[in-house]
């Protein structure tokens, strides 16, 4: 579906003003500035897209209503008899629960150190947010830049909210990872040279930002997870977990596992356990439309946090500024924050900057709405709602001809599929559901308030406060990935098979649902999104 004609009429703000923003940089916000536009449009701020949850280990945490809706859910199990004293389906060291890019990086590293490691995911090995990443990874290792001036952009971005050692441990990682991946195979971007080619990001004050063009996610993706399978690790797929199993000590011990395809439970016994799961963002909070991959459904939160896993942050969501609006078949879809990191400006209906093309996500989105709701400079859509213009094809004047083709081939595919040329026509977009900077609380080693139980990736908070910034998500499932994987093998070393396999604590959380008068008719996880089901 090609632009309208009156799209292409409004158009024509945006071609006559090109010429004269070439070169010429629109200001930052002040201090002041940010914090009112966070307070005034950001949906974090909105209260009645919040509640407080009656249940569990952190009973009256702030949470969006669309997910506190799923922490307080009765179980999957509740009338389900499953023998817990026979011999299990799975019987390994290191349970991994999560086939994106953090599940795949700690089997890797844990069978490295000597582990018995099984992978289970909900869909197919690979499908997850790591998959969709595009932009790039950032990580300290050019000459005018140190893991100590990545780590204050880290907390910067974080509004200081980061847990600091956390904020450490993702930036002192930040040069192996690349080293890491590069040895795998993983195929960053080079000039001539053969030096990599790095790039600014929202929020950063060096060019850290590695990337293979725009598929970056994906390409670090293929790496690990052909290097998972010729590692010969175990891998199920179509086998979500629905319930944390834990032993007589009321440690963490395994997993009770749903396979999709056959609607059989079956039994993993291990000796510790990793949630690598990703985030929640099919849960659509406030109607918004999503980046995320389908099976995005807070499942490993939900699971962990029955088994008494504490939670960060949960109230803090990301929502990436540019999410594709028009045409109607992308709303959602990311729009790589690398188009902007090379230039890309935000404008609204008279071909006008409104906000400083780079500023962090959370104030670039709280603008965006700003400029459609409150202003009323917004781009009227066929589809009844509002957008702004992100000019890509002043990148062609700024970088020269071909830039698109060669540094945003995706997003070129992506929307000439629907007759739109991003080299010669501005994308529409608004923001969109993108990120859960919260999640289980962990350590600088992985490990959750649960014993034997460890978290990676997107499942777990702490680590960018309540705000990300570009290119520290993929960063961070590796990091945390690796040191999860690391711990999980050395603790499981010291374990003798677990005993006593038990559901005790499901029972218990029901009871509490029970005298909070809360989770009628609900079941969590959701597993997928409502409207995946037939």
């Amino acid at each position: 579906m090609a632009y309208t004609p009156q799209l292409k009429e409004l158009m024509k703000k945006v071609e006559a003003s090109r010429a004269s923003r070439v070169g010429v940089e629109y200001p930052r916000m002040s201090p002041e500035e940010r914090r009112d536009v966070l307070r005034k449009f950001h949906p974090d701020y909105i209260e009645d897209g919040f509640r407080n949850i009656n249940v569990g280990v952190d009973k009256g945490t702030r949470m969006p209503n669309e997910m506190a809706d799923v922490f307080e859910a009765y179980s999957r199990l509740r009338d389900i008899d499953l023998d817990l004293k026979s011999d299990p389906d799975y019987d390994v060291d290191v349970l991994i629960i999560g086939g994106g890019g953090a599940g795949a990086s700690a089997a890797l590293i844990a069978q490295e150190a000597g582990a018995d490691v099984l992978l289970t995911t909900k869909l197919r090995f690979g499908d997850a947010n790591t998959m969709m990443a595009q932009g790039g990874i950032q990580a300290a290792d050019k000459e005018n830049d140190t893991p100590a001036i990545h780590y204050l952009d880290v907390l910067g971005g974080g509004r200081l909210e980061n847990i600091p050692e956390l904020a450490r441990a993702l930036v002192m990682d930040a040069p192996l990872v690349i080293k890491w991946l590069e040895e795998l195979g993983t195929m960053f971007d080079k000039n001539e040279e053969g030096k990599m080619i790095t790039i600014h990001g929202g929020g950063t004050s060096r060019k850290r930002m590695h990337a293979a063009r725009d598929y970056t996610g994906a390409e670090i993706m293929r790496t690990l997870r052909d290097e998972v399978y010729n590692k010969g690790i175990t891998v199920v797929e179509f086998s979500p977990a629905v319930e944390i199993l834990l032993d007589k000590q009321g440690c963490a011990a395994g997993a009770v596992l749903y396979n999709l395809e056959t609607e059989q439970y079956l039994i993993a016994r291990a000796k510790t356990v990793i949630v690598a799961t990703g985030g929640s963002g099919r849960l659509h909070y406030r109607g918004f439309p999503t980046s995320n991959h389908y099976g995005a459904t807070a499942d490993g939160l939900v699971i962990g946090y029955r088994a008494g896993a504490k939670t960060i942050y949960t109230d803090s969501i990301q929502y990436h500024p540019t999410g594709g609006a028009y045409p109607p078949q992308l709303l959602g879809l990311l729009v790589t924050e690398k188009t902007r990191g090379l230039g890309a400006q935000p404008l609204n209906i008279n071909g006008e900057q409104f906000v400083y093309h780079l500023e962090t996500r959370d104030v670039e989105s709280s603008a965006i709405i700003r400029e459609c709701e409150e202003r009323g400079l917004g781009v009227p859509l066929p589809t009844g709602i509002t957008a702004v213009w992100l000019d890509s094809p002043i990148l062609e004047l700024i970088h020269g001809e071909g830039t698109i083709e060669r540094q945003l081939p995706a997003m070129m595919r992506q929307f000439h599929r629907f007759d739109v040329d991003i080299r010669k026509e501005p994308m529409l977009i608004y923001p969109t559901l993108h990120y859960q900077n919260g999640g289980l609380l962990i350590d600088d080693q992985a490990r959750s308030s649960v014993e034997n139980l460890y978290v990676a990736g997107e499942a777990a908070g702490g680590i960018h406060g309540t705000n990300r910034l570009m290119g520290n998500s993929l960063l961070d499932i590796i990091v945390f990935g690796r040191r999860a994987g690391k711990s999980a093998a050395e603790k499981s070393r010291e374990i003798s098979t677990p005993e006593g396999l038990n559901l005790n604590h499901v029972a218990s959380y029901h009871q509490e649902l029970e005298k909070a008068d809360a989770g009628k008719g609900r079941v969590g996880p959701v597993m997928l999104p409502h409207y995946t089901h037939r």
